[in-house]
């Protein structure tokens, strides 16, 4: 039978990925030692890891290329979904926010607001909720100077600390825009034809987060 094949969204979501599965028993020599190879072998080789950008990650597992995913939730919400969410892994925790200049009413006036952000599908279902009328600017760099250039009246982006924002004489309007943290995805014909297979992975996975969580 062919490898389990999952993509890992590079950089911290990967680290993090490889040390709960290494916890699970499987040998990931081969990604600690991956050098420029991007498709890597762990455990017995029953398992294929392919390291991805996180966007990549998600048309790997919804064209059936890869059987899962493991990619943050900010990413899943902006780029829709074909694909099972399958569990919530508990780490690379961070919040999408609203931020504006400090010193400044957000909601005050009537006029139409105008918010720069990288996630334009995220912000407006969040001020679809509102019931409120916005402008979306999007923005590849940092967001954060929309608000000191003019631009916009606000932001909406991901934070972790703050600490960016203060440096910029901006601050949190909202935090509660939307939790994030790491997911696990699953192809929806994967689920069917190889269902035993991700569910003895995602078990193992969680009984290792479940682990963590009592440590902590």
């Amino acid at each position: 039978m062919k490898p389990l094949r999952i993509a890992l969204t590079k950089g911290r979501l990967e680290k993090d990925t490889i040390g709960l599965l290494e916890q699970a028993g499987y040998d990931c020599t081969a990604v600690r030692e991956k050098g420029r190879r991007l498709i890597l072998p762990i455990g017995n080789g029953e398992i294929e890891v392919v390291l991805a950008k996180a966007a990549d990650v998600i048309t790997y597992v919804e064209n059936g290329v890869c059987d899962l995913g493991v990619v943050g939730k900010d990413t899943i919400m902006e780029n829709g979904r074909s694909f099972y969410e399958i569990l919530d892994l508990g780490f690379g925790k961070c919040r999408f926010a609203l931020a504006g200049k400090e010193g400044t009413d957000f909601y005050s006036g009537y006029n139409e607001k105008t918010i720069a952000t990288k996630y334009p599908n995220v912000t407006r279902f969040f001020f679809e909720g509102k019931g409120m009328d916005i402008r979306i600017i999007k923005i590849e760099g940092s967001v954060e100077l929309a608000p000191l250039l003019g631009l916009s009246d606000a932001i909406v982006d991901i934070v972790e600390t703050g600490s960016t924002l203060k440096e910029n004489g901006l601050v949190i309007i909202e935090d509660n825009v939307a939790p994030i943290s790491a997911r696990l995805i699953a192809n929806t014909a994967s689920l069917k034809l190889r269902k035993n297979e991700i569910e003895e992975l995602a078990n193992k996975m969680e009984a290792e987060k479940n682990k963590a969580i009592v440590k902590s």
